[in-house]
């Protein structure tokens, strides 16, 4: 509908530069006017103001002026109306795009509030699209937000105020991911956050070390320093760089590329009797090897023993080709 509209606003621009030309050449023919007399009287008609001729018109200009005068009012009347269309129509299109996100957010539960789309931001987005998690971004920047509303919902305004937070549906959320480059900002919205969900599991962006401990004090189950982990993987590359090239080659994302999952153990337990990882047996069945295991209050072991125990509301880490990892999904229907 924009693009017709834009398309009418062109037409009608034409279509008065057109006018504009006809009646200066006309003029300038019939009367033998100058070029600056034929464009004071083409202006004065077209726009019909009512000023004196520069001089008095003969019988062929005059039946001119009138056919200017009529074929103008006709043309710029429908200029006025495409343009004062094209902003109602707009405005109108803006509020429709906001009723519709609005209600889009309020229907989502259990899903991601994410601050702040810089760097991180987008780099957290692009990772809860790829695994098909349902989140909402936060950010200031309008500009921004116009470049990529298409694909992601986004709550316009500070992630500071509480009312931003719970238009992006902060009660109802699971995670809460702040990617605020400032770190003073991240502490408001962390206070923030906790006070208006307090199950909620709040990853925070930190610059400083010294923000750290206030970030988990004010209520940050997680804090992420961006620039510490690249300073880090890039000496690691000195100091074992065969180990870290593998390490980079594991993915976890990607139909053709994953080599990492994490399974539920109610995954298995629902359509199999399991007791132990030797129960299990998804060497065998699937090719995959079980590197590590999540209990129930968090705490991980590395490279499980195959006699260990499961519990319920635990978790495994498996590790595979991404051939492999397809198997297992498909076999117990995983994702």
């Amino acid at each position: 509908m924009i693009r017709l509209m834009r398309s009418k606003i062109v037409l009608a621009l034409s279509l008065m530069v057109v006018v504009l030309l006809f009646g200066v050449i006309g003029y300038k023919m019939l009367s033998d006017f100058t070029w600056i007399e034929a464009i004071y009287m083409t202006i004065i008609t077209v726009t019909t103001v009512g000023f004196s001729e520069v001089r008095p018109l003969d019988a062929n200009a005059k039946i001119f002026t009138v056919f200017l005068i009529v074929t103008s009012v006709f043309i710029f009347g429908f200029a006025i109306s495409v343009v004062t269309e094209y902003i109602l129509g707009r405005n109108s299109l803006e509020l429709l795009k906001k009723k519709r996100v609005k209600k889009q957010i309020d229907d989502l539960t259990n899903h991601v509030v994410v601050c702040g789309f810089g760097r991180n931001g987008m780099q957290a987005a692009e990772k809860l699209i790829a695994y098909n998690k349902p989140f909402v971004v936060i950010e200031k920047d309008k500009e921004i937000i116009e470049r990529h509303e298409e694909e992601i919902l986004f709550v316009e305004g500070d992630a500071n105020e509480d009312d931003v937070l719970l238009q992006a549906g902060i009660e109802r959320a699971q995670y809460l991911i702040t990617a605020v480059p400032d770190d003073a900002a991240n502490l408001f919205i962390v206070l923030s956050a906790r006070q208006l969900n307090k199950n909620l599991f709040i990853i925070s962006r930190a610059s400083q070390i010294t923000s750290v401990k206030k970030l988990e004090f004010a209520g940050a189950n997680k804090v992420i320093m961006p620039d510490k982990i690249g300073g880090d993987h890039m000496a690691s590359l000195v100091v074992m760089p065969d180990l870290i090239t593998f390490l980079d080659q594991l993915s976890i994302e990607g139909e053709h590329t994953t080599n990492l999952e994490e399974v539920s153990i109610e995954d298995f337990t629902n359509q199999m009797d399991c007791h132990s990882l030797r129960d299990l047996d998804l060497r065998r069945k699937t090719g995959c090897t079980i590197i590590g295991y999540i209990d129930p209050n968090g705490t991980y072991v590395i490279n499980p023993e195959a006699d260990l125990v499961l519990q319920p509301k635990s978790k495994v880490i498996v590790l595979g080709r991404p051939e492999q990892i397809r198997k297992l999904n498909q076999m117990f229907q995983i994702g």
